[in-house]
Formats: C-alpha cells, sequence, structure tokens
C-alpha cells in the first residue's frame, strides 16, 4: 500500500472519532497524535493514533448503506486489540478462528455470543473466544438475538488479520 497523503487531524476531527468510537464501541482513545493516512493504491482512509493503525474510515458503501453517507470511524483490528471493545463484540469459537482470519465471513454455527446490542447493519469486531483477540471488522447481517444458530451468513467481513491494511506499517 503506498501513501498518497499523510497529515494531523484537526481538534474537530479527533473528537469525531473519539466521540464515535465511544459511542458504537465503549472505548476512549487516548492519545498523543492522530494522523489521517490515504493511500493510492486503496479505498482504505486510516488514522494513525500513536503510529499506530487504529482507526479506520468504512465508506458508506462499504457499509450497503446509499443515502451518502459519511464514511464512519472505526477501530481496525490492530486497534480493537490494543482498545478491547465493550459493546458491538461477536465472539467465535475456535473452529471458525482461521476462517474468519482469513477473510470469511462469519456464520452462525462458529458464533458463541453477541453483544445484545447489535442491530443490523451495525459494524461489529469479532473476536475469538479463549484469549479474546480481533480477528476481523465486520457488518451484521442480522440483529445479535438472530446470530446463534445452525447455518447461515451473519456477518459480513470488512477487515481481517493479515489483510493488506493489518500488514500495513507505518
Amino acid at each position: 500500500m503506498n501513501v498518497k497523503s499523510r497529515h494531523h487531524l484537526r481538534a474537530d476531527a479527533i473528537d469525531e472519532i473519539v466521540e464515535a468510537v465511544r459511542e458504537t464501541l465503549g472505548v476512549e482513545i487516548d492519545a498523543d497524535s492522530f494522523e489521517k493516512v490515504e493511500f493510492e493504491d486503496s479505498d482504505w482512509d486510516v488514522v494513525l493514533v500513536d503510529g499506530e493503525p487504529a482507526v479506520l474510515y468504512i465508506d458508506s458503501e462499504a457499509q450497503g448503506e446509499s443515502d451518502g453517507a459519511e464514511p464512519a470511524p472505526f477501530l481496525t483490528v490492530r486497534g480493537a486489540n490494543e482498545y478491547p471493545p465493550e459493546r458491538n463484540v461477536v465472539t467465535v469459537d475456535a473452529g471458525a478462528v482461521s476462517f474468519v482470519s482469513d477473510g470469511a465471513d462469519v456464520m452462525r454455527p462458529g458464533i458463541v455470543e453477541a453483544d445484545d446490542s447489535i442491530e443490523a447493519g451495525d459494524l461489529v469486531v469479532i473476536a475469538e473466544e479463549t484469549h479474546g483477540k480481533v480477528l476481523a471488522i465486520g457488518r451484521a447481517r442480522v440483529d445479535s438475538e438472530e446470530m446463534l444458530g445452525d447455518e447461515g451468513k451473519v456477518v459480513d467481513s470488512i477487515h481481517h488479520v493479515g489483510d493488506e491494511l493489518y500488514e500495513f506499517v507505518a
């Protein structure tokens, strides 16, 4: 991924990120520097928090919305492992780890728990049950009460361990 531009964010942009992450995930980001990075060869817009790619702007098209909504700031996999989310977490069993880590969408049989507040269309963090490590970021297809079951896709993967964004080093 080739960097197209990199610049420090203004205080109002930082406040927007901090508030969005607090509202969605229940996480407080306390950092000294926030830099937005845009890439030449990718649609990802990333925010480096103290030099680490911790926040990602998810485009409204990737959100499945057609209302022209602004891209939403959300934690990356690295960001979610640095600032563990309290809400919007979907937990998968050991059998799902290799699939989710390779970018597969999340299927009902692999889910052991889903935060009660999740609604269809929400951005979610996908974590493994043994150590609680985040494996992926995705978008819920269904509400939390419909996530457990025997078959069907319930979370679309957006970003995962090992993809080009995860491998990016500032």
